[in-house]
């Protein structure tokens, strides 16, 4: 839940909610904190994301792509594949569930990539995976820039 999703539920209810009662605020800022700053911090609170089976499944594996590293939609795709027994699955459907991840960052979108390095796909825009790569020091020389691309 976002600062604006509490903000909103505060005045809904006409509550006051403090971020001493939310203590998961505190570990979720300073994980923030620790990866602006180029660390590659352990995930020490719980995550409930919601969505459907597939989608956290999709997730879970975003979990693992090991920091400084990528993996292609089409990977995931062989990953889920065999997960459910089947010969194969779409990297377009993988390509949905990894758009609709609600936490950026802390399950890793932005190591995802397509074919080749195609560095297409990320909500937030290609400017902001490229920065992201660079905070973990990725070698940008694997990577490119798509052709066309809906954000910059």
């Amino acid at each position: 839940m976002g600062c604006q999703s509490i903000k909103t539920l505060n005045k809904q209810y006409n509550e006051t909610l403090r971020e001493a009662e939310l203590p998961v605020f505190d570990k979720v800022s300073n994980w923030l904190n620790d990866y602006f700053s180029g660390n590659n911090p352990e995930i020490n609170f719980p995550l409930a994301p919601e969505g459907t089976e597939f989608r956290k499944r999709v997730w879970n594996l975003l979990l693992k792509i090991p920091y400084g590293e990528t993996v292609t939609y089409g990977d995931i795709a062989q990953d889920i594949a065999r997960q459910l027994g089947k010969e194969k699955m779409s990297s377009q459907a993988i390509g949905g569930a990894v758009g609709s991840n609600p936490i950026s960052i802390i399950i890793p979108c932005h190591r995802v990539v397509g074919k080749d390095g195609n560095l297409t796909g990320y909500g937030g825009g290609i400017d902001t995976k490229i920065a992201l790569f660079k905070i973990e020091q990725m070698n940008m020389a694997n990577y490119y820039r798509p052709k066309f691309s809906t954000k910059p």
